[in-house]
């Protein structure tokens, strides 16, 4: 191996800390002697790849060395402890993901909290607009009445585990190449619970907790949308032996309706015409989620004009304010004609001066297409 610190870690002499970090943790792993048991090389040059890393990641030590060279260093980097710059976390969440002291590398004591839950609720539109109240039904772990959550059954209580005092954690001392290291972990007896039940209940099998249907009713904001996700805190499932609840998470679904459709805090619906009120115009009783409105269609308006009525839409979810509805007309073209109708058309189109399909040729095709 090389003896320039930067070449043993694979870096640039210009390469920031994260950089160096990154290579040592990268080259650490690769050489670590468990990763290499019986193989002395690979021993050798992790404590090379190590002292490389004392002292690049010491800004002094690195600046003296990128001066001097390693007879620049004295003392730094020559006593085989890694630790003594610091590098403990670093080697730990090399090998570990964490370090071993703090809550960043401890894991929790006591009962586990229990899952979250998620569940599909159906609405209709008009509760999407206006929210409101729906009951919904959910599976879900509940604590045991026959222990009251405990798990111990006859009368009894869950006692002190001796194995680790009650802390559900117990430490373990390794020796390495790099010296001792403290770990720590669950309580293989307790399970981390910190407990131990000696007399399991017989309703849960020492659980603390059995599965049921619960029913909820909960509270459906105005302006939810397909997508649309609602978290209620603490409704999830009971954690076993007294760990806390959970949360229920309830996903909106929102039924199409026979006459509106959701264009983001819009409403848009169709209304049908004749060829006569469009031409001529129309009063309209429309029906809408708010009750009836009136709508004038003006003499000539065409198929597919849009008509806005403000504040009628959705309600903006977490906002102020409400969408438009939006009317569009759609002018209802005649597929059969009475001879009366098709007469009074024929005299209209020549007032008007426009060509239409001669009446003989049309009867010949209706002859044809009955055929057809």
């Amino acid at each position: 191996m090389s003896t320039d610190f930067y070449e043993r870690l694979g870096v640039s002499r210009s390469a920031d800390a994260d950089t160096i970090k990154k290579a040592y943790r990268r080259k650490a792993r690769e050489l670590h002697p468990d990763a290499n048991p019986n193989n002395p090389e690979a021993e050798e040059q992790f404590k090379q790849v190590t002292r490389a890393y004392e002292v690049l990641s010491d800004p002094d030590a690195r600046a003296r060395y990128d001066r001097f060279g390693e007879s620049g260093l004295g003392g730094v980097g020559t006593s085989g402890d890694p630790f003594a710059s610091g590098g403990l976390g670093d080697i730990f969440d090399a090998f570990f993901g964490g370090s071993p002291f703090g809550a960043s590398g401890r894991s929790q004591s006591g009962p586990p909290r229990g899952q979250d839950l998620e569940i599909v609720a159906d609405i209709t539109l008009e509760q999407a607009v206006f929210g409101g109240t729906i009951p919904i039904d959910v599976r879900t772990a509940v604590r045991c009445d026959e222990c009251n959550g405990t798990g111990a059954g006859g009368g009894t209580q869950p006692v002190s585990c001796s194995d680790c005092g009650g802390t559900g954690q117990v430490r373990r001392v390794r020796q390495s190449l790099l010296g001792q290291m403290v770990t720590s972990g669950p309580c293989a007896r307790c399970s981390g619970y910190g407990q131990v039940v000696m007399t399991p209940c017989s309703a849960c099998k020492g659980e603390g907790r059995s599965v049921t249907v619960v029913d909820y009713t909960i509270d459906v904001p105005a302006g939810v949308d397909t997508g649309s996700t609602l978290r209620l805190s603490g409704r999830g499932a009971v954690g076993p032996r007294g760990g806390s609840s959970g949360d229920l998470y309830v996903h909106i679904r929102v039924a199409d309706h026979h006459s509106f459709e959701r264009d983001g805090a819009d409403l848009v619906c169709n209304v049908t015409v004749s060829i006569a009120q469009a031409a001529l115009g129309t009063h309209i009783v429309l029906e809408t989620l708010d009750g009836a409105e009136d709508l004038i269609v003006p003499a000539g308006t065409q198929h597919g004009r849009q008509f806005v009525l403000r504040g009628r839409g959705v309600p903006v979810l977490n906002g102020r304010g409400r969408g438009n509805l939006i009317v569009r007309v759609v002018v209802d073209i005649p597929t059969r004609l009475t001879s009366e109708e098709e007469l009074f058309l024929r005299q209209y189109a020549t007032l008007r001066g426009e060509d239409v399909t001669p009446e003989d040729k049309s009867i010949f095709s209706r002859i044809k297409s009955a055929f057809s």
